[in-house]
């Protein structure tokens, strides 16, 4: 059975820097597209990052451009997400997602998802 597990999450002042990653375990054949969503209490689940398979597509939420960037591992297996000024309305549950038609919007399995407090 494939998972995603994520890591990374934690507190960190307005400013700060958090880098997440997450891992898939178990295997899926094929190439597939990997990226992060987040949801705040109150609020709809909402894109941050995508990214194919090659990494030749990258795409982001309008609210994290220019301060989050996602990367691939090596092994293609494992997707990270490098937070920096980090703002106290990034506080959120941060998801890792999966889409195995790599078109990069097409999200068919899901992480925990890892805790993010930005405090002010």
């Amino acid at each position: 059975q494939v998972q995603l597990v994520e890591s990374g999450g934690g507190l960190v002042r307005a400013g700060g820097s958090l880098r997440l990653s997450c891992e898939v375990s178990g295997r899926i054949v094929g190439s597939y597209a990997m990226g992060w969503f987040r949801q705040a209490p109150g609020k709809e689940r909402e894109f941050v990052a995508g990214i194919s398979w090659s990494a030749s597509r990258l795409y982001y939420g309008d609210s994290v451009k220019g301060r989050f960037t996602i990367d691939r591992g090596d092994a293609k297996n494992t997707v990270h997400l490098q937070m920096n000024s980090l703002k106290p309305e990034d506080t959120a549950v941060y998801y890792c997602a999966l889409d195995k038609t790599n078109m990069v919007n097409q999200w068919d399995l899901w992480g925990q998802g890892t805790q993010v407090t930005v405090s002010s």
